[in-house]
């Protein structure tokens, strides 16, 4: 297995050579591509020092698969010159997403739509993610009409810029400004750039993204996404309302045994996700679940996830994960 990893020193990059630490993939050979800058530089894997490649370099590997992350204008550029030499690109921006030949992909939810022939395979947006975690259950079982979700998310979704700022705005440092505002002691209702109608992109991945996963354009879905002093990850307030009437302990029972999402939820005991709990983990945490008082078969809920785990490099993982113990692979398998 040669897999390479592009945008290996970026912050996301980082999180994926430690989650395929973590998680034991079966990696003989990695190739960390980064920009012209960091070749010769060194990461650390599996407790080797590997040298950092051009991408030239690495596509002329040839390897297996390559997680990119490494932003938009990257991705549209080398994905298709890592799929011509065979390889499977697993892309965490949002360059692909929304490409009807595209997969865009939650393995919990719909992997089994991967096939060989899929060479570039989207990674969602890190809200959409930990969104459509718990909502795919619950529409299966009780069919959704629409959803209002407000976000509340991390600065180290940004990137390393914006995570000084706030480090440097803690300390008084007069550090350089990713945001057009100070974010320590603020809220920016800006997440990403605004586009048609006065929403952001961040708030139209959310909805557009939501319905290709779960595979239901009836779905309608709004959302405010905020950014909020936090590092830790993502939270979101979701207000979700059924074509059908729900029971609030069947709906508990059924957000408990999905895989991956971990209920958090009893008032009396002040148990509900936060993010500083939910930080270098890989479950999405639902909690805070009560009956919408003011309309029928409506439920509130606080969703929370580390954006830059399950958000983003765990669910990449996850997705090569699937190719390979699929035989879903070129020139590998496990067998």
């Amino acid at each position: 297995m040669k897999l390479a990893v592009v945008g290996a020193t970026g912050m996301v990059g980082r999180v994926i050579l430690k989650v395929l630490e973590e998680r034991n993939f079966p990696v003989d050979e990695l190739i960390p591509v980064a920009s012209e800058r960091s070749v010769g530089k060194k990461v650390e894997f599996n407790g080797k020092e590997i040298s950092i490649v051009l991408m030239e370099t690495a596509i002329k590997m040839q390897p297996n698969i390559a997680l990119f992350s490494a932003g938009g204008d990257t991705s549209k550029q080398w994905a298709p010159e890592f799929a011509k030499v065979g390889t499977t690109v697993i892309d965490n921006s949002s360059a692909w997403r929304m490409n009807p030949e595209i997969p865009l992909v939650v393995p919990e939810i719909n992997a089994d739509i991967l096939t060989p022939d899929h060479k570039i395979i989207a990674n969602p947006n890190c809200s959409t993610i930990q969104l459509v975690m718990v909502l795919n259950p619950l529409n299966k079982r009780y069919d959704i009409k629409r959803v209002v979700v407000s976000t509340y998310q991390s600065v180290t979704g940004t990137g390393k810029e914006a995570v000084e700022q706030l480090e440097g705005e803690i300390n008084g440092s007069n550090p350089k400004m990713k945001y057009p505002y100070p974010i320590f002691k603020n809220a920016l209702p800006h997440c990403d750039v605004f586009e048609e109608g006065g929403y952001t992109k961040e708030e139209l991945k959310l909805t557009r993204e939501t319905q290709k996963i779960l595979d239901d354009r009836t779905i309608a879905l709004t959302a405010t996404a905020i950014r909020v002093p936090v590092q830790g990850g993502h939270s979101e307030s979701v207000n979700v309302e059924f074509n059908q009437a729900f029971d609030e302990s069947e709906l508990r029972k059924i957000l408990h045994e999905t895989p991956g999402v971990v209920l958090q939820d009893n008032p009396e005991t002040n148990t509900y996700p936060m993010p500083i709990y939910a930080e270098g983990k890989d479950d999405v945490f639902v909690g805070r679940i009560r009956r919408d008082f003011s309309q029928d078969n409506t439920v509130n809920m606080w969703i929370v996830a580390d954006n830059l785990r399950k958000g983003a490099a765990t669910n990449a993982v996850q997705i090569a994960e699937y190719l390979v113990q699929n035989n879903l692979v070129k020139n590998f398998s496990l067998v």
